[in-house]
């Protein structure tokens, strides 16, 4: 199995790294070879140019510009879902990484 690139996108990255590291512990766990990482939104697209992105996964504060990021990422074939609240809210890295895997 390649590995898959999921980018999560928030307001600032800084909460949002919290989940990130809590998702790569239950990836690791699962032996799925995952790269996550987050990044502030307003660098998002940045980041096409950069690495081979699979999934983007936007934080709930951001879910307003979730059809601004569609439209860049669906043309290249990249899904793009908001997280829901409940389980960014409680970091449920098990919940946000089995979305993850329902839209690779």
């Amino acid at each position: 199995m390649t590995q898959k690139t999921i980018m999560l996108a928030c307001d600032a990255g800084m909460s949002t790294s919290l989940l990130v590291n809590k998702m790569k512990k239950v990836a690791k766990e699962k032996n799925l070879d995952y790269k996550i990482f987050a990044t502030p939104v307003s660098h998002a697209d940045s980041y096409l140019e950069k690495e081979e992105i699979n999934l983007v996964l936007l934080g709930p504060q951001v879910r307003y510009m979730l059809k601004d990021m569609k439209a860049i990422f669906d043309p290249k074939g990249i899904p793009v879902e908001v997280i829901p609240m409940t389980d960014y809210g409680m970091m449920n890295a098990k919940n946000v990484l089995a979305l993850a895997e329902s839209l690779l």
